[in-house]
């Protein structure tokens, strides 16, 4: 029993944001509101000055744009702060993107459910595969999601006939209702966060991933059910790819092939921006909205007054955002452990 006891304190460090200790020090309870309420911070005082600058910026076409065209990014987010959350990560999610438009397009052909579930269940059960190999073969997560990224990429490109095919969605079905204009996609994206902000912050699922993500042997001998939550977080961040890219082919009226590039990586820096912890053992779904958005704003300004950069300048914003978070974050665990 001595055992159990002293192991218990090792998850707790990890997720400080999480409650409120009334013993903490001054010091740590800043530390602790600079981790939940930074990401939102910058948000609005980059907001302020965008729309101090141009007042244009605030106009409702502008943040049409911002809502709309992150709306698929925001499902990858979704899911992948559940898998940072437990010290994982997946690098396939830009790919099942891709593919689940593809899927969605080609089900449409048949039928405007086969559109929605095709890609689900396929997306799905490529997450499963992956959190069986993380979780039960002991492989290590960049290794498996990166051969996911790979072999989703390979599958697309059997489908399409190497590209040369073009599944087009019929104009008459209501799929295409999904992706059209904002507020639909948008709803959707709303709901699925809000389910996601339910589960992280709500249940005992939630809790079970800061503690895996904290001390992996320390959540083992307190029974908790540790390859079971690593294979549930991969399949939901496949659902979720696999949705992004149904509501993706709904928008675009069909299965393109190039997209998603990079897509991983940005999902991956909207999570770590919005604070959630790049090793593991804290999660925000709060945090990967404002992460989200954050980027999104930054890329808007971007197309406006640097466009002659092109995509340099928003791959360079996205690397020194991230650099400059996790920076941070290593020295606010440092403050805190002193």
């Amino acid at each position: 029993m001595s055992v159990r006891t002293s192991e218990t304190a090792a998850p707790v460090p990890a997720s400080p944001t999480r409650t409120a200790d009334p013993h903490e020090t001054p010091r740590e309870r800043w530390i602790r509101r600079a981790e939940r309420r930074g990401p939102l911070a910058v948000l609005v005082l980059v907001c302020a000055a965008a729309t101090i600058a141009s007042p244009s910026f605030a106009s409702w076409s502008d943040v049409s744009t911002i809502l709309s065209g992150n709306a698929f990014v925001w499902l990858l987010a979704l899911g992948m702060t559940f898998v940072i959350t437990t010290g994982g990560i997946d690098l396939s999610v830009g790919s099942l993107y891709a593919l689940g438009g593809v899927l969605a397009a080609r089900g449409a052909t048949s039928s405007p459910w086969l559109a929605i579930v095709l890609p689900l269940v396929v997306c799905a059960a490529w997450g499963t595969l992956q959190g069986l190999l993380i979780a039960y073969a002991r492989m290590a997560p960049f290794i498996v999601t990166l051969a996911g990224l790979l072999g989703a990429r390979g599958l697309l490109q059997a489908i399409t006939d190497q590209g040369s095919t073009t599944y087009l969605v019929p104009q008459n079905s209501w799929f295409l209702n999904l992706g059209a204009g904002t507020w639909v996609p948008v709803g959707i994206v709303a709901v699925l966060f809000a389910a996601g902000w339910v589960l992280m912050e709500r249940t005992a699922f939630g809790a079970s991933l800061t503690a895996i993500g904290g001390n992996e042997n320390s959540a083992i001998l307190l029974g908790l059910p540790v390859a079971r939550a690593k294979v549930l977080v991969y399949l939901l961040s496949g659902t979720l790819a696999g949705a992004a890219g149904a509501l993706g082919g709904a928008r675009l009226g069909s299965g393109v092939t190039t997209v998603g590039v990079g897509y991983e990586l940005t999902a991956i820096a909207s999570v770590v921006i919005g604070g959630t912890l790049l090793t593991g053992g804290y999660g925000t779904v709060g945090g990967t909205v404002c992460g989200v958005l954050l980027l999104a704003v930054i890329h808007q300004l971007i197309d406006q007054y640097l466009s002659q950069y092109g995509s340099a300048m928003t791959d360079a914003v996205n690397g020194g955002f991230l650099a400059v978070v996790v920076l941070a974050q290593a020295i606010l665990e440092r403050s805190r452990r002193r």
